[in-house]
């Protein structure tokens, strides 16, 4: 397959080098560094180096959008012009839900294939065989691609804008998890109790992730103005320990927020304490609206 790549940074260098290897040929890099460095590198793919999409699309089979995400867009408006309506258009960004739906609705005004394609991890960590998740018109011809490169890769129904929502819902749990991770690891290791700390959390090893989160959203609403009392508790012995804690803090203001839900509510209800079902979904359809912005 003939495969032109728009955008050469570190996402774009990783597949570009994982083509080649399955024996597809990367024959034209778009590039907004044109230095001897960048010029080397396409080189070496044997490729040709472009500063900016045009004419020369036409030759692709597939093209594969690795710019930033804001740029998402707007690259997709100038290169899909340029292809044939039997290539397959590619998203590797990290753009909003809103700016692929746009550029998939640029794609399917040419006629061309449009897939969105989130990748599901930390390419530093696990290089192309990180997994991709992809959605939209061309999602399938992704995945049968990515086969072919020996890369894990799941196509999921709905549209274009889909998949980089799931990756972003996962960053939430991933990045909220680190900043927590480091907050609580950084406190641990000040007051020297680190390797007690691992042990009183193996218990939590033994519960699947998502059986676990779920237990925390049934719970919450039950619990949540005992829990907030610990959490400042907790924030109390950050603060004498002389550390900053930014993950805490909003950790309290999450809980207060659904303390002072609980506490109108039963206001409301004279007194009598929730009755909701003790489901994900009963719980988490009344903490929506605690959560939502007015």
């Amino acid at each position: 397959m003939k495969i032109a790549l728009i955008g050469c940074g570190e996402v774009g260098s990783c597949y570009a080098q994982a083509w080649r290897t399955a024996g597809h040929t990367v024959f034209a890099v778009c590039e907004l560094r044109q230095d001897a460095e960048i010029q080397a590198q396409v080189q070496s793919y044997g490729a040709t180096l472009h500063a900016t999409p045009g004419a020369w699309l036409a030759q692709a089979d597939l093209v594969v959008s690795a710019v930033f995400g804001y740029a998402a867009e707007q690259v997709a408006a100038q290169a899909l012009p340029h292809l044939r309506p039997d290539a397959l258009y590619a998203d590797f960004t990290t753009a909003s839900a809103a700016d692929m739906r746009a550029a998939a609705a640029i794609a399917a005004s040419h006629g061309v294939p449009f897939a969105d394609v989130a990748i599901m991890g930390a390419i530093a960590l696990l290089g192309a065989r990180t997994s991709l998740l992809t959605a939209g018109s061309g999602a399938m011809a992704v995945v049968e691609f990515a086969q072919t490169c020996d890369i894990p890769a799941q196509a999921i129904e709905g549209q274009a804008g889909d998949a980089v929502q799931l990756k972003l819902l996962r960053s939430i749990m991933t990045k909220g998890m680190e900043s927590l991770s480091v907050e609580c690891l950084v406190a641990a290791e000040k007051l020297g109790l680190r390797n007690a700390l691992y042990d009183v959390l193996s218990d939590i090893d033994q519960t699947p992730l998502t059986t676990f989160i779920d237990s925390f959203v049934r719970s919450h609403v039950l619990h949540a103005p005992r829990r907030l009392a610990e959490v400042r508790e907790a924030r109390d012995q950050l603060t004498q320990a002389g550390l900053e804690p930014l993950v805490l803090d909003g950790v309290e203001r999450l809980f207060a927020r659904t303390a002072q839900g609980i506490a109108a509510a039963r206001e409301a209800q004279n007194g009598a304490p929730l009755d909701l079902p003790n489901t994900v979904e009963a719980r988490l359809a009344w903490l929506t609206p605690l959560a939502q912005n007015t």
